[in-house]
């Protein structure tokens, strides 16, 4: 069996395991499939992108916001130079991380303002490409009504709450 074939089969395991709710084990195979893709095609191949893509999710999908940012970072930039702005990968790679930066507990006042904005920015190209009933714009659409709640909640302190500091996360003196 050839190289690439143990990865696709891998990679079916993967999906396999978090249907199952073993995410955990999905995941180990999620970056062994990447890593597999990176070493044997290099970090443009559009399979090693997918690869990245879906490595992005299973870290999300568990809550591990930091290493799914990290990734997004190093690998959403090449996407967008391969793929292009408008190709669905590079949406739903910059939609992967717009939701990492506003899910994660530890997001400061930037970090969702830097996730509403993405989320505008891919919204706007998802209609324009891809349609406004296709799941992938509405899945953006809604993520970008949560990202702006969740920024409305952070800036308009509730009765008897301070305002938080956008970069420490602590309550400020307005004083």
């Amino acid at each position: 069996m050839s190289e690439s074939n143990i990865l696709i089969t891998q990679g079916n395991l993967a999906n396999s395991y978090a249907m199952l709710g073993r995410s955990e084990e999905g995941l180990r195979l999620r970056r062994d499939v990447y890593s597999g893709w990176l070493s044997l095609e290099g970090e443009e191949d559009p399979t090693t992108l997918i690869e990245a893509s879906n490595y992005a999710n299973s870290l999300i999908d568990l809550q591990r916001f930091e290493e799914a940012k990290s990734l997004l970072r190093k690998t959403t930039p090449v996407t967008r130079r391969v793929l292009g702005e408008s190709q669905e990968l590079t949406l739903k790679m910059r939609w992967n991380y717009a939701v990492a930066l506003c899910k994660d507990a530890s997001a400061t006042l930037d970090d969702l303002r830097e996730s509403v904005t993405t989320f505008e920015e891919i919204g706007r190209t998802a209609r324009r490409v891809l349609g406004g009933a296709h799941p992938t714009t509405t899945g953006i659409e809604d993520e970008l009504r949560n990202a702006r709640a969740a920024l409305r909640a952070r800036e308009t302190p509730s009765p008897g709450r301070r305002p938080r500091d956008a970069v420490a996360g602590k309550a400020v003196d307005n004083a």
